[in-house]
């Protein structure tokens, strides 16, 4: 079956989200060289959780990224895969240009910054527009297991497990926000539909704007599409 075959009984209803947490905890790297791999990951100022012999034909080293969740596993006797066939793990960071000058401070070839253009291919450059997910820059291990760097300010609606009064307050506070920038615009335009200026500076904001873009985008969407006009 493929991934476009519909089989008999197939539901198109989404299922539930899951209510038993599951924390992704190691991924497994194929390495040849489980020292220089080593030495390459403790390099990138990774913290070392545990090398763990169990005599000749098994061994387990686990490092994890600085403040990660999870962590990443390699040796002997862990998996088949082939060393160096593991591409495009991506590490979230909040900086994209400090992460990279840190791992090339530390002797690590990364590469230019890339987007990702209309057809999933790699444009030079950052993303034009500085939205977040769309940044790149790559790097890969002794093996070619290959890295990505991704630039994420701000994450999109429903990509974070948090608590429920947590999402209250923080949409209360991005409320809060849009009304402050929204007064000084409403008190110089025509009558307009509140609602139309807060949802056009949502979207900026999701999609990582600082809050003065955000603002200027919703008064372009205003002026384009609601047509308003300045008193």
């Amino acid at each position: 079956m493929t991934s476009t075959d519909v089989g008999p009984g197939t539901s198109t209803e989404m299922p539930e989200a899951g209510t038993i947490d599951m924390n992704l905890e190691v991924v497994t790297l194929p390495v040849s060289d489980v020292d220089r791999a080593k030495r390459f990951y403790q390099s990138l100022g990774w913290r070392l959780d545990a090398d763990i012999v169990r005599g000749d034909a098994f061994r387990v080293v686990q490092l994890t990224p600085p403040h990660s969740g999870c962590s990443v596993a390699f040796g002997k006797g862990l998996t088949n895969g082939e060393p160096g066939s593991v591409h495009r793990l991506i590490l979230a960071v909040y900086d994209v240009d400090a992460a990279r000058a840190d791992l090339i401070g530390r002797g690590v070839e990364v590469s230019e910054f890339f987007h990702l253009g209309g057809e999933g291919d790699r444009v030079p450059g950052p993303d034009p527009e500085g939205r977040s997910y769309q940044t790149y820059a790559s790097f890969s291990d002794p093996d070619g297991n290959e890295w990505l760097l991704q630039e994420i300010k701000t994450r999109l609606p429903g990509r974070e497990w948090t608590d429920p009064t947590a999402d209250v307050a923080a949409l209360a506070g991005l409320l809060h926000e849009t009304a402050e920038h929204h007064d000084p615009y409403e008190k110089s335009h025509a009558p307009h539909n509140w609602w139309d200026w807060y949802a056009a500076y949502f979207r900026a904001r999701e999609q990582g704007r600082t809050q003065q873009e955000a603002a200027q985008a919703a008064g372009r969407y205003m002026a384009d599409v609601k047509h308003v006009a300045a008193l």
